[in-house]
């Protein structure tokens, strides 16, 4: 089998993630299958570009051709075959929307929400693209995975598939998370957070809805003086234009100062307009956290009813945030918390994906 590995270049975000996690996870089975799995992964880039952290047996194979290049082609022909570019292989993967032709190879590719399709004005051009890249894989007969059963049903409807060709297989979190400890006073003033605070984890893509959440912030501590400050981690920690009073930003976080950033964190709130999954709901769970997020299906899927939603207007956001105020957060509270998390294992993930791999296996 073959997975394409090009989110794992460079910081890693969700899907990055997704995608070393799955490949990991994967690679520790092929370890006991006695060489019934032969992994391997591909990276669509001009400079050939290598993945330093591969699991032990993972071989990156390929030529160096620049992704932008590939998908120009892919969007008018099957050309280049992904056999041509990256060798024989039964099964490949496109972990990252986009699933290459192939010559033989059965086709399995990841669709991580719909936001192309019903949020088109938040994306960038290369996004959009996916409007004519996915239907070509489905007219070829791809496999749909999804990272969450609410997504799943999306697909299925817009598309019109029957339930055998889309399989949700929902996310995981390192177990590294139930174990993080708080900062302590020295690493907070390191990194600038005062001893309480709410925490939003993501990009600046806009779908996020950042904009409303730093002006229902606003309003809500201009309504009660205790909502605590709001910290911004991650690509969004660096972000103009939302300095102001209350507002902390820390930039990129390592994932050793980001664990324990957010299991510091008095909740996280993720408001986005739309997620497949939401990976930094389920960490924060995992660290016994509260969450607010916005009222989409995948985050109350993946929240599980321990979750706080709220509309992702202004309006909704300030309503949530001083909702939480009032959030129980003793450690049965917490215990119940991580309970949840504990279900969503990465082992999990690679199973069911690899139970699809076999099943379109020639």
């Amino acid at each position: 089998m073959l997975l394409d590995a090009t989110p794992m270049l460079g910081r890693r975000t969700g899907i990055g993630a997704y995608t070393a996690n799955l490949v990991s996870a994967i690679a520790r089975r092929a370890e006991t299958a006695s060489g019934e799995l032969q992994v391997s992964v591909t990276t669509w880039s001009a400079r050939g570009r290598r993945i330093d952290d591969l699991p032990p047996h993972v071989r990156q194979v390929g030529l160096p051709v620049p992704a932008r290049a590939l998908r120009a082609g892919w969007r008018r022909s099957p050309f280049p075959p992904v056999e041509l570019v990256a060798g024989r292989c039964d099964v490949v993967h496109g972990t990252n929307f986009v699933s290459p032709p192939t010559l033989r190879a059965r086709e399995v590719v990841t669709i991580h929400d719909l936001t192309y399709e019903l949020h088109a004005r938040t994306v960038t051009p290369d996004v959009l693209d996916y409007r004519t890249l996915v239907p070509r894989a489905l007219a070829r007969g791809a496999h749909v995975v999804t990272p969450s059963h609410a997504v799943a049903r999306q697909v299925a409807e817009r598309y019109d598939l029957p339930h055998g060709r889309v399989t949700a297989t929902p996310l995981g979190v390192d177990p590294a998370w139930q174990r993080a400890e708080p900062l302590d006073e020295q690493d907070r003033h390191r990194l600038g957070l005062p001893a309480r605070y709410l925490l939003f984890v993501g990009s600046l893509d806009p779908r996020k809805n950042l904009p409303a959440l730093v002006a229902a912030h606003r309003a809500a501590r201009e309504q009660e003086v205790d909502v605590p400050d709001l910290v911004l981690a991650g690509p969004a920690g660096r972000a103009e234009g939302v300095a102001g009073p209350g507002i902390r930003q820390t930039g990129w976080l390592e994932d050793a100062d980001l664990r324990r950033v957010v299991a510091g964190c008095r909740a996280l709130v993720l408001p986005s307009l739309d997620e497949g999954f939401g990976l930094p709901v389920i960490e924060a769970l995992a660290c016994g956290r509260p969450v607010l997020v916005s009222d989409v299906p995948a985050l109350r899927e993946v929240g599980g009813g321990h979750e706080l939603a709220c509309d992702p207007s202004v309006e909704g956001l300030e309503a949530g945030l001083l909702a939480l105020l009032d959030v129980p957060d003793g450690e049965p509270e917490r215990a119940v918390r991580r309970a949840w998390a504990a279900a969503f294992t990465w082992d999990r993930t690679a199973a069911l994906t690899l139970d699809v791999y076999r099943a379109v296996a020639p």
